[in-house]
């Protein structure tokens, strides 16, 4: 009996090419090399617990204050915004729970502390270290400094009627202050300023935070 002919493969008109069924996409799979010219696929978004803790544990773990822009890329590049909004619901859920920590914004930056009614439990952990105090003669230098900046060595004497080259010396190497450039005066003078340190060691966010003359006139 003769078998029928096979049916053979429908040949496209003379300048067409057939193409072949698209394969249904596939999802990446997490570590596998995306060939070249794919586009990679963007990083899930942090969800705002996730972001939160995130959060927590950079401010934790830091030694110094972290600023927006420096969070912002620790996480992922996330928008400032947001990472100021998350810092806000963090502290807020903190103080919620009793917990003796608060988030500061100081020295241009986030940094955890501990709250002021367990200062006396704190403080019995251990004692600062003398050569970390400063004398009386040295915090007077260091706010007439604060609160005149830029201010050169000779005006510094003036207001205190001695002379303070030793005290700016000890100020400058414990970093507290530096020299901010030089004045218009005759001789050209150094001009004296505070650091980010000096903001630091008394928890101010900026100059700006500085008691003014009502303030320290309260009872």
């Amino acid at each position: 009996m003769t078998q029928p002919d096979d049916p053979q493969p429908e040949v496209p008109p003379s300048g067409e090419a057939t193409l072949a069924p698209a394969a249904a996409s596939e999802p990446v799979a997490e570590g596998t090399a995306v060939p070249s010219g794919a586009e990679a696929p963007l990083p899930s978004e942090l969800s705002e617990a996730e972001l939160e803790r995130d959060l927590a544990a950079l401010l934790f773990v830091a030694s110094e204050p972290l600023s927006k822009g420096r969070l912002s890329q620790l996480v992922g590049g996330l928008p400032e915004k947001r990472v100021l909004e998350a810092l806000a619901s963090l502290n807020q859920r903190v103080a919620a729970a009793g917990l003796p920590w608060e988030l500061r914004e100081i020295a241009g930056g986030w940094q955890i502390f501990t709250t002021t009614d367990v200062a006396e439990t704190v403080a019995l952990l251990g004692k600062s270290r003398k050569d970390e105090k400063l004398s009386g003669a040295g915090l007077e230098t260091l706010a007439i400094v604060a609160y005149r900046q830029p201010v050169t060595k000779a005006e510094i004497e003036a207001i205190r009627g001695v002379q303070v080259g030793p005290i700016l010396r000890t100020l400058v190497d414990r970093g507290m202050v530096k020299v901010g450039g030089r004045s218009d005066d005759p001789g050209h003078p150094l001009l004296y300023v505070t650091t980010r340190k000096f903001l630091d060691t008394f928890a101010l966010a900026s100059l700006d935070d500085l008691p003014r003359d009502g303030e320290l006139l309260r009872d």
